[in-house]
């Protein structure tokens, strides 16, 4: 899903609503790795980023100590991936 079709889909007010939206789910991401739970943000995709989150989730990532690598390319899809495969094998999340 989109960051754009996310904002909508919980009707988070325009304008900056996706600067809202980031602000939440790099929010998200600190809580999740505070649980030790992979990163439920990464189930969103840039609108050119060609399925991968926007460069925020990695920067964000990078900040939590997490990830290393690039914003974009092999490295960043694999993390991704990764992340994301974790989140439907890993069960329900609190």
């Amino acid at each position: 899903m989109t960051y754009g079709a996310l904002a909508l889909a919980l009707a988070v007010p325009g304008p900056g609503s996706i600067a809202r939206l980031t602000a939440a789910l790099e929010d998200l991401m600190a809580e999740d790795a505070a649980a030790g739970r992979p990163f439920r943000a990464a189930l969103c995709a840039g609108r050119l980023a060609g399925g991968l989150p926007a460069p925020g989730f990695f920067a964000a990532a990078r900040a939590l100590g997490r990830y290393a690598g690039p914003d974009q390319g092999p490295e960043a899809a694999a993390f991704a991936h990764a992340e994301r495969a974790a989140l439907f094998n890993s069960g329900p999340t609190g």
